[in-house]
């Protein structure tokens, strides 16, 4: 069974940063796309960051040149550095992935519970 875990939301201030991490466990075999979206109330989930399983990311415009998706194959985890927060950048932060499991042979997609990223003076 695969679950993906997120930590790192909080409160931070205009112009501060947050590092969330999102890992991967359970039966895996292999991992394609990991992303980042993000919800805020009355609005549409949206599409924040993604990285490929070799390094190919892609960044919706409002974050590009402040937020950073990397991830670490070996640990099955992906993260996002998220500098010069903006009060719009406030929503419930979702991790996602496209995992295989060992027992199946094709890509599967699952989503973390979601973590409050809070930004305010």
């Amino acid at each position: 069974q695969v679950q993906l875990v997120e930590s790192g939301g909080g409160l931070v201030q205009p112009g501060g940063s947050l590092r969330l991490s999102c890992a991967a466990s359970g039966s895996i075999f292999s991992i394609n796309v990991m992303a980042w979206y993000r919800q805020s109330p009355g609005k549409q989930r949206e599409l924040v960051a993604q990285i490929i399983s070799g390094s190919t990311t892609t960044y919706a415009d409002s974050v590009k040149g402040r937020f950073t998706i990397s991830r670490d194959n070996a640990k099955n985890t992906v993260y996002l550095q998220m500098n010069s927060l903006k009060p719009e950048d406030p929503a419930v932060y979702y991790c996602y992935a496209q995992i295989k499991e060992r027992s199946v042979s094709y890509y599967r997609n699952y989503w973390g519970q979601g973590t409050q990223v809070t930004v305010s003076s």
